[in-house]
């Protein structure tokens, strides 16, 4: 476990992130009710049979929207629910490519950071 770096205020961080990301989520989406770990884009509902058809393209549109917006925030809440579950390990701040240290700069602009600046693009 790293002695080098304040672990309490970065798991305070991804905790107030992890939040964050949950109640973004639940705006535009649900919690798949298979596998809580997955959520689901919503909508206005796309089969309603509005006579419409501009309104049924817009509630297409919003759907497929929500879903990469989705699709986004649920890979960085894996992100950090994974630096949450290293801070656990005892291997937080340390690069999961190298095992060397995380620059603290780099944790400090993104604490759910799982490589170096070295690996950043692994």
């Amino acid at each position: 476990m790293r002695t080098d770096i304040d672990i309490a205020t970065y798991k305070e961080k991804l905790l107030v992130e992890k939040a964050a990301l949950e109640a973004e989520l639940s705006e535009i989406g649900q919690k798949n009710e298979q596998n809580p770990d997955d959520w689901e884009a919503t909508s206005p509902d796309v089969n309603r049979g509005e006579t419409d058809p501009i309104d049924r393209a817009d509630n297409i549109e919003e759907l497929e929207n929500n879903t990469a917006i989705v699709g986004n925030l649920e890979t960085r809440l894996e992100h950090v629910n994974n630096a949450l579950e290293r801070i656990d390990a005892g291997t937080y701040g340390y690069c999961i490519v190298s095992n060397e240290p995380i620059e603290t700069d780099r944790l400090d602009a993104n604490p759910a950071a799982e490589t170096c600046k070295a690996h950043m693009e692994d």
